[in-house]
């Protein structure tokens, strides 16, 4: 049997929504307009220039960026047309290929960054008490632990 959302439950979910689209929307639109990139492709700069020599194995880089293997190598192909990331093959393992950040993707994520934390900031945080950001990190953390867990 269905557990309906009640009046509360259903005016949260939709507030939810509305927010998350709301903030989604300012940072892509604000990296667009001042990067030329859209959000995502801000993400998958980020992760490579926080991991061990800045490159990671596509099928890693995927769960990291919360994509779809085939949406991400589009993605990878779009940012290797910039310049800003290469596909390297993997030695040990000719079925493995790797996304390593260029100089110039480095380069281009670094001159983004500014701007993206100010968008950041004025979308989120700015809104935001001391007390509702701890909140909002205890709800973010619940939502992502796995269920059981």
């Amino acid at each position: 049997m269905t557990r309906w959302l009640d009046e509360d439950e259903q005016r949260t979910w939709r507030a939810f929504l509305a927010a998350s689209q709301r903030i989604q929307e300012d940072l892509d639109r604000q990296l667009q307009r001042d990067s030329g990139m859209p959000h995502a492709y801000y993400a998958i700069l980020v992760r490579l220039s926080e991991s061990p020599e800045r490159r990671m194995r596509m099928s890693e880089l995927a769960a990291a960026a919360n994509s779809s293997q085939s949406r991400l190598s589009h993605a990878v192909a779009r940012l290797e047309e910039r310049g800003w990331v290469r596909r390297e093959p993997c030695p040990a393992d000719r079925r493995v290929s790797w996304a390593a950040l260029t100089d110039e993707g480095f380069a281009v994520l670094a001159a983004a960054a500014p701007g993206h934390v100010g968008a950041v900031r004025q979308s989120l945080f700015d809104r935001l008490s001391a007390d509702q950001v701890e909140q909002l990190a205890t709800i973010c953390a619940a939502i992502l632990r796995e269920p059981g867990s």
